[in-house]
């Protein structure tokens, strides 16, 4: 009895000291991930057996050759089970990670949702009001003078059609949220759809006297999807002319490097706030404060950037935004493969 309980004190001073510096490792590892700390905790278990198994074959006066047998047998089970608790582990830190990692998106994501939701209310809510109280006034022959008749039925059809197209951002972006979004590529010219673009935007840039410049040439052929494409420009060009105070300049230029095809509009907005640069592409967000505000009319629905990110992306693409001077720019890149 007194010979175990002697093993027994021997394994667990040896599996102490072990155990001991295994803590001190850990304590100083505190802002490692969490692979690095399974990691360090499977070496210190298994490096603990060993010790006690080590110290105990030694205090029982085991022949050389004995003494050998004992520890590569314990070396070889060490060495199994650190490779196999080292694998698994990284699996599991990987696993907890990606599990942090969805419980974040999902929080932002319903969050998002919910200033969604929010914001939309808000802005059908306004024109809605405006149109029953025109629609009204007609019916109940408040307005007769035919002139006023004439422009209540103008700004009928004009809260009508940005009505519309709030409804039709909104269905494009619940497209490309629910991945529902099905690209047919083709080689896309970005000259044409460059064209395209600036011939839909030239009424507005004409009543916001806004110069729209395009590069003479540089553009690139891409591997896209045109309407897809058309859209993102047609949203980066029509945002610029927005924001730009009358009399600015709106440039689009395209070129490519040795990986990626690039699209660039630079306008003379007057820049962003360091602050508002990571949120622009979020939906509802107008910037306002940063940015000079459209007229009554001309002011957008907030999700045209938003757009812009998401149908990038499906490209497998990204977009991005800074300051240039007196305004910002907006990059797109594309894949050479998407």
């Amino acid at each position: 009895m007194t010979d175990l309980v002697l093993i027994a004190v021997y394994a667990l001073g040896a599996g102490a000291v072990v155990g001991g510096a295994g803590l001190l490792v850990l304590r100083r590892l505190g802002g490692r991930s969490i692979a690095v700390h399974v990691g360090v905790l499977l070496v210190v278990t298994v490096a603990a057996v060993v010790a006690g198994v080590v110290t105990v074959a030694q205090a029982m006066f085991l022949s050389a050759h004995d003494l050998q047998v004992v520890v590569l047998t314990v070396l070889a089970a060490a060495v199994v089970s650190l490779a196999l608790g080292i694998t698994f582990g990284r699996r599991l830190a990987a696993a907890a990670m990606w599990s942090a990692q969805a419980r974040e998106q999902e929080r932002r994501l319903e969050a998002g949702r919910r200033e969604l939701v929010a914001w939309v209310s808000h802005d059908l809510r306004t024109p809605l009001a405006g149109l029953r109280a025109m629609a009204e006034a007609l019916e109940d022959g408040v307005v007769a003078d035919p002139v006023a008749v004439a422009d209540y039925h103008r700004r009928i059809r004009v809260e009508t059609d940005r009505m519309t197209h709030l409804v039709d951002d909104l269905f494009e972006l619940s497209r490309i949220n629910a991945g529902a979004l099905r690209l047919a590529l083709a080689r896309v010219p970005l000259g044409d759809v460059v064209s395209e673009a600036i011939a839909a935007t030239a009424p507005l840039a004409a009543h916001r006297r806004i110069r729209l410049v395009a590069a003479e040439s540089g553009w690139p052929v891409v591997l896209g999807s045109e309407p897809e494409l058309g859209r993102v420009v047609t949203n980066l060009l029509v945002n610029s002319v927005r924001y730009t105070p009358p009399d600015g300049t709106v440039r689009i230029e395209a070129g490519h490097d040795d990986r990626d095809a690039w699209l660039a509009v630079t306008d003379t907005c007057g820049g962003i706030p360091e602050a508002d640069l990571p949120r622009v592409f979020d939906v509802a967000f107008r910037g306002e404060r940063a940015r000079s505000p459209a007229p009554a009319g001309t002011a957008g629905g907030g999700l045209g950037l938003a757009i812009v990110r998401g149908l990038v992306e499906a490209h497998g693409g990204r977009v991005g935004v800074g300051n240039t001077g007196d305004g910002c720019r907006f990059v797109v890149r594309l894949p050479a493969r998407p």
